[in-house]
């Protein structure tokens, strides 16, 4: 089974994003499982992985606050 680039990615994503702010992969999912983004940040796949990892954290970081992207 192939696993997707988008998959592949949210995973890396998910990762990176827990070490930024001191937590567990787990503890971030439930975070934006609980703000209803996870979703919206799987669909910025195309976005998120052709900049600076730094800016996806931005703009997680916008949703998780509003609700809307940074951009």
């Amino acid at each position: 089974m192939k696993l997707s680039d988008e998959f592949l990615f949210m995973n890396y994503l998910l990762e990176k994003y827990a070490t930024y702010k001191g937590m567990t992969a787990g503890e971030v999912l439930k975070e934006w499982d609980s703000h209803d983004i996870t979703q919206k940040i799987y669909d910025c796949y195309w976005q998120y992985h052709t900049e600076r990892i730094e800016n996806a954290f931005i703009d997680i970081d916008s949703l998780l606050a509003s609700g809307k992207h940074a951009w």
